[in-house]
């Protein structure tokens, strides 16, 4: 019988430890196949509270600007609602500029293009690379954070949504923007399409703490085999 698990966000030492895991480092661990997404997925995951299929689906088209400010559209999730966020400043720091140019150089349309679909959707393949699949050990476990803990909640790419939720409800509130949480979480108590402010989603965005500030995607490119 399978025993449902509740999810949990990750604590502050989880972070940091998945923030500086071999990813995000200088050195591939052995058999590791490297891919983009490897490097891109978590972190936009973490700083946009957007679920993996959702940054599966992203296109170039999805990258717009809105009142000055570079947002991702979301709207590719079926439980909830299309929304734009801010692009938070540490992406750019960690070198989303110069990864846009190379998705363009190499006539690429989405953004985790080498991210192949499973069963018709992205999050599959995301699943178990982060969390492992039987006896396959996922980035999880190479980072020694296990999926369940003593209280049976369970860790997994998902929660990364759990952390931005967190910290978005205290910033909006503190902005006395109930609206701005829940257009953000693209949650339905929010009941128009657009939200007129940008600029208040952005103060909102530009506030979750940063992890590692290192991180950097020539870096990760550069990384030698162990």
């Amino acid at each position: 019988m399978k025993t449902h698990l509740g999810r949990r966000p990750f604590s502050a030492m989880e972070l940091h430890t998945l923030y500086n895991g071999y990813i995000y480092g200088d050195v591939k661990v052995a058999r590791e196949q490297a891919k983009h997404w490897h490097f891109w997925l978590p972190l936009i995951a973490y700083y946009s509270g957007a679920y993996s299929d959702e940054i599966g689906c992203l296109t170039l088209d999805d990258l717009v600007f809105e009142q000055g400010i570079l947002c991702f559209s979301f709207h590719t999730h079926g439980k909830i609602k299309p929304r734009l966020v801010p692009v938070h400043h540490a992406l750019v720091d960690a070198g989303f500029n110069d990864y846009i140019e190379f998705i363009k150089a190499h006539h690429h349309t989405r953004l985790m293009f080498d991210l192949p679909a499973k069963t018709g959707r992205y999050s599959e393949k995301v699943r178990i690379w982060f969390s492992g699949e039987g006896e396959r050990a996922g980035y999880l476990q190479k980072c020694a954070i296990p999926n369940v803990d003593q209280l049976g909640m369970k860790t997994a790419v998902s929660s990364l949504r759990l952390n931005f939720e967190q910290q978005i409800r205290i910033y909006a509130l503190q902005a006395s923007s109930k609206d701005a949480f829940n257009y953000l979480m693209g949650f339905n108590e929010y009941q128009h399409d657009k939200f007129d402010d940008i600029s208040l989603l952005n103060n909102v965005i530009q506030q979750i703490r940063i992890i590692n500030p290192h991180v950097h995607w020539t870096r990760f490119t550069l990384r030698e085999s162990h």
